[in-house]
């Protein structure tokens, strides 16, 4: 016991150490800024925009040693050399540049997290600290090369075929739920970590069941990409896919606590600029916009804007008759797609045809010649001529996305002309009024609308000549800035240039993004990424032309109905060959007893389940509870949500989920503010915010709660047996199943 007391007298010596140097690196970055700010505004525009950049060097580094407050370090290596090496969030040097501690990224950390008994990797033992605050309470050694340490070492005993740090990974998972996804950075396992520092290029493909931690794995790949790649990747950023908003404010804390704060995070919904799709429609409407062949519809519906008028025309221009012909209109048209240009940038060639010809027909009737170089004022005059531009813009009808989509599903005749391949039933499926609310599935179609007809971007290109010849100076004076203000380590010159011209208040890489649809990311995560359609992915790898990618998901788990069923189908015809596949085989989250009987239900009913094998189990973790009728169904579900809040109350805390069919929703929420717990329901986008929530399967995606109270479990996988075997999976610590009819097959032994 004296030992051990002093070993925890070590390490909190070290952890002071650690946490001083923090505080002192605070106090020296929050003094720069605030010299940097003392300046002023004066000076000139260079000077003004040299202090504005730095400011804003400043204060994204206070933003980062303030987000690694909590567990600073939690680990140790003592190595076969004899040195001694700590592992924390961030790096940390001394004043004299030597590591006092290792950021969990670098591949001196490595061996942390992949080490064994049977592969020490010159590691004799591996601790974990425990820390609370700043105390250290605990510690975990595992001994991994006897022969180097001596046998009779306590805690020697061969953890290999274990769990690496398992009191520690146990400790975590045991946890009660604060509505906020945590970090697993200090309890990592081998073959996360594997994939977390699997190599930048290519696609690759996280596959696993529910619990296995894919979502950490994605936000952990992210932070260790970002560290790894950063003068790549921190141009044009890293874009986060998740599978919708109140998923993404779940796992918010999570990069920032990492050291990372540069991630763009969207859904679907949100991922065309300027636009937030939140209509709902059926799934099989969903289904049907988000099938491949949409792509084709778009694009016959742009090829419609298009049109060769059935028969000549005749305007009167200044006392002279120009005449608009089917030919003339036609080998215009011909001659504008011939250089491949989207189709309101292609109509700047079919004018300029039009008008030549129109003109040289004015010109006829002057009765003397005119040089092509003469003849501006003419086509001029024929340009602002109201028929003229009226007869031009029937022909070649410019026009927005928006408009594009609203009239095709406004107007049965052009959608029949634009989709010969659909049936007349599927084409009433997409009918609607126009100003209908856009849904998450028409963003796809939104996309493919604009790629295929652009805009007029002549002064965005005039705009980008001039930009490109300054870019070589900005980036010289940025280097030149760096070297004399001893920041070279804290910024690159790309990224100073690029602060120094802007100007004024800095832009952050996600509302540039988020103005500009065409912007591309170096490297793009999706979480749930079995949900997306086959129009989504076409979407999505227009924003990342390298095909560099962590696509994470679970087919079994599948609940839109145009989702993947397998991989394979689904990617090789967006992605081809340039995707590899990853899997997690190990749950940490759900008790075996709970995740066994999911994996039983979703076997007898045909889903892809991927091999799971459960870390842990806890006692009395499945409850069934069967009611003698419907009316009883609701009130039996609302007094098991109390009696898990009140079992919750008396520990750390944590979260309730009551999980039920859509249509159950109103009545549930009644019954349950009828037990005088109202005040501990949450609702809305800050939902997990409360003790207690309630939800439908879907919602419940990506999501943990200590205790989920399953509502008629075969009226949920009536919708989606995938539906089903996420609500099932969801708990941490125990599942709650109120039924009336009866459950579906495998669920009881």
């Amino acid at each position: 016991m004296a030992g051990r007391e002093s070993e925890l007298s070590g390490e909190q010596k070290v952890v002071d150490a650690l946490y001083d140097r923090l505080d002192a690196l605070r106090a020296q970055t929050r003094e720069r800024l605030r010299d940097v700010r003392r300046d002023g505004p004066s000076g000139s525009p260079q000077n003004r925009s040299e202090r504005d950049a730095f400011a804003t060097l400043y204060e994204d580094r206070v933003a980062q040693l303030e987000a690694v407050e909590d567990r600073l370090a939690f680990g140790r290596l003592d190595l076969r050399d004899g040195d001694r090496r700590y592992v924390g969030r961030i790096g940390l040097t001394d004043a004299d540049h030597s590591t006092m501690l290792t950021d969990w990224r670098a591949p001196a950390a490595q061996a942390f997290y992949r080490a064994t008994a049977a592969h020490p990797d010159g590691v004799v033992r591996r601790r974990h600290l425990v820390t609370r605050g700043r105390s250290v309470t605990g510690l975990e050694d595992e001994v991994l090369d006897l022969d180097a340490i001596g046998a009779g070492t306590p805690g020697g005993a061969d953890v290999a075929a274990g769990l690496t740090g398992e009191g520690a990974l146990l400790a975590a998972l045991a946890a009660g739920r604060t509505g906020r996804m945590g970090d697993i950075v200090a309890t990592i396992q081998a073959e996360q970590d594997a994939i977390i520092r699997s190599e930048l290029s290519g696609a690759l493909v996280v596959q696993g069941g529910p619990g296995t931690g894919k979502t950490a794995v994605a936000l952990h790949r992210a932070a260790y990409l970002l560290y790894a790649h950063r003068r790549l990747l921190e141009r044009s950023g890293v874009l986060l896919v998740g599978p919708s908003r109140v998923f993404l404010r779940y796992i918010d804390q999570v990069l920032p606590s990492l050291g990372e704060t540069g991630v763009v995070t969207t859904t679907i919904a949100e991922l065309y600029p300027r636009l937030v799709a939140t209509g709902a429609e059926d799934d099989a409407v969903a289904e049907l916009k988000g099938r491949p062949a949409l792509a084709g519809v778009v694009a016959r519906a742009v090829r419609q804007r298009q049109r060769v008028p059935a028969r000549p025309q005749e305007i009167r221009v200044e006392g002279r008759t120009v005449v608009v012909t089917p030919h003339d209109v036609g080998e215009s048209i011909a001659r504008a797609r011939r250089n491949h240009r989207p189709h309101n940038l292609a109509r700047v060639t079919f004018v300029r045809e039009m008008l030549a010809r129109l003109g040289d027909q004015y010109v006829e009737q002057l009765g003397y010649p005119l040089p092509p170089d003469e003849r501006g004022e003419i086509h001029e005059e024929l340009r602002s001529h109201r028929e003229v531009r009226i007869a031009l813009n029937l022909a070649w009808m410019p026009t927005t996305p928006q408009k594009l989509l609203e009239d095709l599903y406004a107007r049965p005749a052009r959608l029949e002309a634009a989709a010969p391949e659909l049936t007349p039933a599927e084409r009433r499926l997409l009918a609607r009024e126009p100003g209908a609310p856009w849904t998450p599935a028409d963003v796809p179609l939104l996309d493919e609308a604009a790629e295929l007809l652009g805009e007029d971007d002549q002064a965005a290109r005039a705009q980008q000549r001039v930009d490109a010849e300054n870019r070589a100076a900005e980036l010289d004076y940025a280097r030149r800035v760096l070297q004399s203000s001893g920041n070279e380590g804290l910024v690159s010159a790309e990224l100073l240039a690029d602060r120094f011209a802007s100007g004024g208040p800095r832009l952050t890489t996600a509302e540039r993004a988020a103005a500009d649809r065409t912007w591309t990311y170096a490297h793009v995560v999706v979480d749930e990424a079995q949900e997306l359609s086959p129009m989504a992915w076409r979407m999505l790898l227009r924003r990342v032309p390298t095909r560099s990618m962590t696509i994470v998901g679970d087919v079994a788990q599948t609940s839109a109905r145009g989702g993947a069923r397998s991989w394979h189908p689904t990617l090789d015809p967006v992605l081809g060959s340039s995707w590899r596949l990853a899997e997690l085989t190990v749950n940490y989250r759900t008790p075996a007893a709970v995740a066994d009987a999911a994996q039983r239900v979703a076997r007898a009913a045909g889903l892809p389940v991927s091999p799971l094998t459960s870390a842990r189990d806890v006692a009395d973790s499945l409850v069934v509870d069967r009611v003698h009728d419907d009316p009883a169904l609701v009130a039996s579900a609302a007094g098991h949500a109390a009696v898990a809040l009140e079992s919750l109350a008396g520990g750390d805390g944590g979260r309730v989920a009551v999980v039920a069919a859509s249509g159950r929703v109103r009545a549930l929420r009644a019954a349950v503010e009828s037990t005088g717990v109202a005040g501990a329901l949450g609702a809305g986008p800050t939902a997990l915010d409360a003790p207690l929530t309630l939800l439908t399967p879907r919602e419940t995606k990506g999501l943990e709660f200590d205790v989920v109270v399953l509502v008629e479990p075969a009226e949920v996988g009536a919708g989606s047996a995938g539906d089903l075997y996420v609500a099932m999976t969801r708990p941490t610590q125990q599942l709650r199943v109120v039924h009336h009819a009866p459950l579906p097959d495998g669920f009881e032994v």
